[in-house]
């Protein structure tokens, strides 16, 4: 019975040379084991860390953007208020009211004193001279309408008018005959006008312009765009 003993006894002696001085199940690491990640170990926390790089990435962008667009929306506004700074348009009329009148004939060519302003956006046009002075260099849209009336059948009808840049016609309309009691007629054109151009609408002599309150000879024009 004692040999059994002392043999169970040596058996176990030998069994614990397996185990170091911390004894069994506390082994120490192996040093040459890489460190265990913390997202291993506690892989909550490692996604809130996530979240908050990408959100402070995402506001980083946001706001880089949020610059650029107002830098944007900036050069637009001062875009903006360039085009209202140079709005020029006006339309006139050589009379207003129910009351028949004309202008002319006269014997030399006359230039019309539209007297009568529907509009004058940036008072480019003078009333009491009939020039329209182009303020700012660009592309112009630029309208007449004419009228006249013989006064009886049988009469001459001579109504002749002419559009004029610098004293030089770029466009024109006539109508001389015996057979129309009244008539009209329209000139409407695109120019490209440099600052300080003068336009006016000239009244052939011999010729005759007419307004009552259902037929009005009118002057308009307006800036497509200027030069930049």
């Amino acid at each position: 019975m004692r040999a059994v003993v002392l043999l169970c006894l040596l058996h176990a002696a030998a069994g614990m040379s397996a185990y170091n001085w911390e004894g069994p199940g506390r082994a120490a690491p192996d040093p040459l084991t890489k460190p265990v990640s913390a997202c291993s170990v506690d892989k909550l926390s490692c996604e809130c860390c996530t979240m908050v790089r990408e959100t402070n990435r995402l506001q980083t962008y946001f706001d880089t953007t949020l610059t650029n667009l107002e830098k944007e929306l900036d050069k637009a506004n001062q875009g903006f208020n360039a085009l209202q700074d140079k709005r020029v348009a006006f339309s006139v009329s050589l009379y207003t009211g129910d009351n028949f009148k004309c202008l002319g004939p006269f014997g030399v060519d006359t230039v019309v004193p539209y007297q009568h302003s529907f509009l004058n956006l940036g008072m480019a046009y003078n009333m009491a001279s009939g020039i329209f002075s182009v303020t700012y260099s660009g592309v112009y849209s630029l309208a007449v309408t004419s009228f006249s009336d013989a006064g009886s059948p049988g009469n001459t009808l001579a109504v002749c008018t002419s559009l004029q840049v610098n004293g030089q016609i770029v466009a024109g309309s006539r109508e001389l005959n015996r057979k129309d009691q009244e008539d009209s007629t329209t000139i409407a054109v695109a120019l490209n006008l440099k600052a300080g151009d003068s336009v006016s609408v000239k009244l052939t002599k011999g010729c005759f312009l007419c307004d009552d309150s259902n037929h009005y000879n009118t002057f308009s024009a307006f800036l497509l765009y200027a030069d930049a």
